[in-house]
């Protein structure tokens, strides 16, 4: 199994909130950037809470991020993966999370679905930063429900 690559992080001096995924789906890796498989509540949930409409393209998505003071990355940043299975993942690289937290005003971190969560807490668990896991907005995930994201975003954003 070759080794696959993950995405450089979204933020800027201003981000206030890392949103951490595990690693880019297939679908994802195809478009070279996050979310990229339109079954994925991400964007339909996080625009929608600021009651706008999921941008076409990436530089809009990164606008949208931007301009809500967001920063995006995966906590894995290579790997080998069967697919998009976050289950087959090994051999992998964790991101570095000073490049964003030292030149960000990070006060907060979403952990999106359990792997993304399990493998933060096993590498940054003492982080000085509060962090939450939120159900993955993935399709594979049956039992998603944005108000739980809607709940975690009120608590950052207001």
């Amino acid at each position: 199994m070759n080794k696959v690559f993950g995405f450089e992080p979204v933020y800027n001096k201003d981000s206030k909130l890392l949103i951490l995924g595990s690693f880019p789906s297939v679908k994802s890796r195809k478009i070279d950037f996050y979310y990229g498989n339109r079954q994925n509540r991400f964007w339909k949930t996080v625009c929608s809470f600021f009651g706008e409409d999921i941008p076409e393209t990436r530089d809009g998505k990164i606008a949208f991020l931007l301009n809500r003071n967001i920063a995006l990355w995966d906590i894995v940043t290579e790997c080998e993966i069967e697919g998009s299975k976050d289950s087959t993942i090994k051999n992998f690289k964790i991101a570095g999370l000073e490049k964003v937290l030292q030149n960000s005003k990070i006060s907060f971190i979403i952990l999106n679905g359990s792997t993304a969560f399990e493998i933060f807490k096993k590498n940054y668990g003492n982080i000085d930063i509060n962090y939450e896991k939120l159900p993955s907005t993935s399709p594979a995930n049956p039992t998603f429900k944005s108000e739980v994201w809607f709940d975690a975003l009120r608590r950052i954003f207001g």
